[in-house]
């Protein structure tokens, strides 16, 4: 594990853990969220997905939160895209860098995106050039990438063989994606090792759903394999509608706090973050997975360490 050095949180909650929302945030609350957000140290937050927003309706004020999260200041903003247009939207909108999605499974592939693998890797090659002479950060996530929910088992092999692709086109950071939220620490270290190993200018990120319970577990392995960039939203929102069952991302708070106690900075305030995340939980109108903001904080204020007596 990196021990003392930092980590990069990248906020995915007013993307990711608002797309499949059915009530959704209004767009002014969406920017009152992302400034909370970076009031708290985030610094890194995808604020926005430019697809149809017939299909995804949430997202269809994609170029005014935007906007509004320019005016703050300081921030990295990240706009997830799926196609030429998606990418012509969020360079005019004023993003820093795009994430772009190829899926590991060909079924959930055409199901998820209506094209196959490989049409996904040529339009990447496409944009990946595109947006190097934009000047955006180029980051694209393997999704599915421990496992589908119609083909079950995706083989490390596959996942290897599409990175190889992204990479050859051209990339600046490169996430797999338990999509489903079916990894465990092995698949971690093991996936991971590949492409580190196999690339190892290539910065890693990481993106956990805790669908079963061990996103928090596989965020530590990523960290033994050498990522240093973990996705994560705020209240554990989020979760994908082909995994019956879903609880989310993993929650920001809960993450923070268990780097925090392991001695890994990421220039987050945590009693920020748990304020926001109450703050978010009045305005879905119910409570979030994220376990922090409901139990005493830890040590407790004005709590003296206790001795252990001599034998």
């Amino acid at each position: 594990m990196p021990g003392s050095l930092p980590i990069e949180i990248v906020e995915v909650g007013p993307r990711d853990g608002l797309q499949n929302e059915p009530a959704g945030l209004a767009t002014v609350d969406k920017i009152e969220f992302v400034r909370r957000l970076a009031a708290a140290g985030l610094r890194r937050i995808e604020v926005a997905s430019f697809v149809d927003p017939r299909r995804v309706p949430a997202m269809a004020d994609g170029e005014e939160v935007v906007a509004a999260a320019r005016a703050i200041g300081g921030l990295r903003l990240s706009g997830l895209v799926l196609n030429e247009r998606g990418f012509g939207r969020a360079l005019a909108a004023g993003v820093d860098e795009i994430t772009f999605v190829v899926v590991a499974s060909e079924t959930f592939s055409q199901r998820n995106q209506g094209a196959t693998i490989e049409t996904m890797l040529t339009l990447w090659r496409r944009l990946s050039a595109q947006a190097k002479e934009a000047g955006l950060h180029r980051s694209v996530a393997i999704a599915a990438a421990f496992g589908c929910p119609i083909e079950g088992e995706v083989p490390a092999g596959r996942i290897k063989a599409i990175a190889e692709h992204i990479v050859e086109a051209g990339v600046d950071e490169l996430a797999l994606a338990d999509t489903i939220g079916v990894a465990v620490p092995r698949d971690v270290l093991e996936r991971f090792g590949v492409i580190g190993a196999s690339w190892p200018e290539v910065a890693l990120r990481a993106h956990f759903h805790n669908t079963r319970n061990t996103g928090y577990a596989n965020a530590e392995a990523a960290l033994r394999a050498g990522v240093t960039v973990l996705d994560s939203s705020l209240g554990g929102l989020g979760g994908c509608p082909f995994a019956p069952g879903a609880t989310g991302n993993i929650a920001t708070e809960d993450l923070v706090y268990m780097l925090a106690r392991s001695g890994i900075a990421t220039g987050t305030r945590l009693d920020s973050l748990i304020a926001t995340s109450h703050w978010l939980a009045e305005r879905m109108g119910r409570r979030l997975p994220a376990q922090l903001p409901h139990v005493p904080p830890f040590p407790r204020e004005g709590a003296q360490p206790v001795e252990s007596e001599a034998e």
